[in-house]
């Protein structure tokens, strides 16, 4: 099996303009007899749209680099495929009228797709990966119209743009649902441009909800059985009100071709991104300002938490939002502006979909009870700075063996800043051995990683870690929190409380 992007449709507008098509009566959005009344009112609003750029143009670029996926996962196979559809010299596999290709020989390379109109003056919404690179889009309406587009903003995290066409006449334009109200089982129609063939309708459910397939930090798409292949990127998918609850994004196949398995980015999280790219050309997306991870019962337990639940903060960015709240490394976020923080990939999604600048209380588990602090939001920046690295003192390492622990500690010394590439302002105990079958090496800690603090308390040395594991063992506490700073940044780590630990010169 493997995932096929298609080429589907991002989310669409706030408003309900003056030809939006008319809500659908209430008798009609349980299971009608057809659905072409409701069809024949929807398809005017929906579009073909054809990119296309210069060949030399897109060999110049030399095609986007491949995303780096666990080994074994459907994604890698699936975006190496993808990719090498869209590298120049590949063969056009659909023909001319498919989702992608070029011309035999070179000249200008060409992509097809679906999106809808969102305004009677002529704003459409589609997805980002349906025009992205071209330098010439053109918009066909049901009509046959052919009408040149203009970029107005697009935002790659959530796969959306926004086009606008100037016509002859309002045009007529759907506006978006409430896609929380959607249920599991609620019928939905999916209109679009599959394989470049014109406007189809495919009828289906809502077949879950809240997926995450690993695209971006804000996944939370439908899943339908609505039939969705490629070319439908960018297009609609609506309920039975004839409101646009998602946009079709990506299918699950293990042909290109649908199986039943089609992802859709819900309007209520195209909403604000499609106002921000109308007003100001990009996104603007909250910031907190912290790095986090899950919170596992483990984690849970050490920190007595009775539930595992929330966000567990690793890293507070010095001087953003979360920082000026007064937020630490080992919080756990339950709550953030009144609305639970059910598991980790909660929270961005929150963040991000609050407005700039908004002050918000966040309920926190700290010392073993909540307490609430207000965190003003900020704007997420374009880039996040890394933190330097460098040389640092010499110091006599005094190595120390953790039975407790499984795993050999020493100080951070000179040698060790070059061996294992800390930086300069590093500080902790740093891993050079790891017992195999040790509870260090059963949660992933490696040589080079460095204990920064137990059960959020600083540690410099090796006696540090023993002493702290010995009390919290004596308080009958089954495992002790270590913060840990890894190649891949600062991680929460539970470590079991096993053995007695002992120390043995190094």
């Amino acid at each position: 099996m493997r995932l096929t992007l298609l080429r589907t449709a991002a989310l669409a507008a706030l408003l309900a303009l003056p030809m939006t098509v008319s809500p659908v009566p209430a008798d009609a959005r349980g299971a009608p007899e057809s659905f072409a009344d409701l069809a024949a009112d929807l398809q005017p609003a929906v579009v073909n749209i054809s990119s296309s750029q210069a060949a030399q143009q897109r060999a110049d670029r030399g095609g986007p680099e491949t995303p780096q996926f666990p080994p074994g996962s459907p994604f890698e196979q699936f975006f190496k495929d993808f990719l090498d559809r869209n590298r120049p010299g590949q063969p056009n596999r659909r023909g001319p009228s498919g989702p992608e290709g070029g011309p035999p020989g070179g000249g200008r390379a060409t992509s097809l797709g679906s999106g809808f109109i969102i305004d009677s003056t002529g704003y459409i919404v589609t997805n980002n990966h349906v025009i992205d690179g071209a330098d010439e889009i053109t918009v066909t309406l049901t009509d046959n119209t052919s009408l040149k587009a203009k970029l107005v903003g697009k935002d790659e995290r959530v796969d959306l743009a926004l086009l606008k066409v100037e016509a002859d006449r309002p045009l007529t334009a759907v506006s978006f649902g409430d896609s929380d109200s959607a249920r599991v089982g609620d019928w939905v129609l999916a209109i679009g441009n599959p394989f470049g063939l014109g406007g189809s309708v495919t009828a289906g459910i809502v077949s879950a909800r809240g997926r995450d397939i690993r695209q971006g930090p804000y996944d939370d798409f439908i899943q339908t059985d609505a039939a969705i292949n490629r070319g439908n990127s960018g297009g609609p998918l609506f309920n039975m009100a004839g409101q646009v609850i998602g946009i079709n994004t990506a299918i699950y196949s293990p042909s290109g071709g649908s199986v039943g398995i089609g992802f859709s980015v819900p309007a209520n999280l195209a909403k604000s991104v499609v106002a921000q790219l109308r007003e100001f050309g990009h996104a603007r997306r909250g910031w907190l300002g912290v790095s986090i991870q899950q919170v596992t019962p483990d984690i849970a337990e050490s920190l007595g938490l009775k539930d595992a639940r929330g966000a567990l903060v690793g890293r507070v960015n010095e001087g953003g939002p979360a920082d000026k709240a007064g937020l630490k490394g080992g919080d756990i976020v339950l709550k953030f502006n009144g609305q639970d923080v059910k598991e980790m990939r909660t929270l961005p999604r929150i963040v991000a979909e609050t407005p700039v600048g908004k002050a918000v209380p966040l309920v926190l588990w700290r010392d073993g009870k909540e307490t609430t602090v207000q965190a003003a939001v900020g704007e997420l920046p374009d880039e996040v700075q890394q933190a330097s690295t460098g040389g640092a003192p010499a110091a006599k390492p005094r190595l120390a063996e953790i039975a407790g622990l499984g795993a050999r500690l020493s100080p951070i010394t000179d040698d060790l800043r070059q061996q294992f590439k800390l930086g300069s302002d590093q500080k902790g105990v740093v891993v050079t051995d790891v017992t195999t079958d040790g509870p260090a090496a059963g949660k992933g800690l490696k040589p080079g990683d460095v204990i920064v603090e137990v059960q959020q308390e600083p540690v410099s040395t090796p006696a540090d870690v023993v002493e702290k594991m010995d009390r919290y063992r004596k308080q009958s506490r089954k495992t002790v929190l270590m913060l840990v700073q890894s190649g891949d940044g600062l991680r929460w780590v539970a470590v079991p409380l096993t053995l007695d630990p002992t120390r043995k010169p190094g």
